[in-house]
């Protein structure tokens, strides 16, 4: 993609230990968004919830993380044994994230994180929120499908934020964020859906795991709601550029294998977004 030289110079900065600056970060988030994959293959990725503190630096190489999914979450299970996991912290009010990538184990509050990588995002294509309330609901029931409804489809359509977890050959995972104006997410068919794969820091964390593994899960958070799409299904990376959207590097179209959607699954509530400066039209 012409870009070794940049990929050379930001892979520099990944490294196993947690800096003091990014666990001051990560003890600021009330949200933190995880992708494993379960027993059957299927890459899962969603979101964990608390009051700020709830995930912190236990030291230089463990993360704790005070709280488990929801009980129909799909994580719930593969969370419950030692698990290869991707975590991404974002904070949409400043438009900052960082990354983790390591092993999870349970424990009696949550999980415990030993990091294999630890490094900061930088700020493009994040759209600025702010959190208005902070309201613990209990979940509605799980909605599990094979394919997307209409009324699914039009909340796809509308997103300007979705996470990303993909894994590599081995079974590492990872966490990651893509955001642009809403209707960058494009729904081919219920089954069927492609974005444009904007330039970011020419990490390839994603697009790399994908040449390698195609199996990848999508969360799509509702802000105003809190109810929670998590999809699972594999990816393609499209390279002909007739697929391409104005300002992409290439495209990429998910096929749907299973849907979950659980109504008021966590209790943050966020305002209206501000949209990123750098989204391409």
């Amino acid at each position: 993609m012409g870009q070794a030289d940049s990929a050379d110079r930001v892979g520099r900065i990944i490294r196993p230990e947690i800096p003091a600056a990014a666990a001051a970060f990560l003890a600021e988030q009330p949200m933190v968004v995880l992708a494993a994959a379960d027993d059957a293959g299927r890459v899962w990725t969603g979101q964990l919830v608390g009051l700020p503190g709830f995930a912190h630096a236990e030291d230089a190489r463990t993360v704790a993380v005070d709280a488990r999914p929801v009980s129909e979450d799909p994580l719930a299970e593969p969370l419950r044994g030692a698990r290869k996991v991707g975590l991404i912290a974002l904070q949409p009010q400043r438009r900052r994230r960082m990354r983790v990538n390591g092993t999870a184990g349970p424990t009696d509050a949550g999980l415990r994180i030993t990091t294999d990588q630890v490094y900061s995002n930088c700020p493009k294509y994040i759209s600025r929120r702010a959190i208005t309330e902070f309201r613990p609901t209990l979940p509605g029931p799980a909605r599990r499908s094979a394919t997307l409804d209409v009324r699914q489809q039009r909340a796809v359509s509308d997103a300007d934020t979705f996470f990303i977890g993909t894994v590599d050959a081995e079974g590492n995972a990872d966490a990651s964020h893509r955001g642009g104006n809403p209707g960058f997410l494009q729904v081919l068919s219920p089954s069927r859906l492609r974005w444009p794969d904007y330039r970011g820091n020419s990490m390839f964390m994603t697009l790399g795991n994908i040449v390698t593994d195609p199996r990848c899960g999508l969360f799509i958070p509702d802000w105003h709601t809190g109810t929670t799409l998590q999809l699972t299904g594999t990816a393609e990376i499209l390279w002909d550029e007739s697929d391409f959207a104005p300002g992409a590097q290439c495209a990429i179209e998910f096929e749907i294998t299973e849907v979950v959607e659980i109504p008021h699954a966590g209790p943050l509530r966020w305002g209206p977004p501000e949209l990123s400066p750098v989204n391409p039209a």
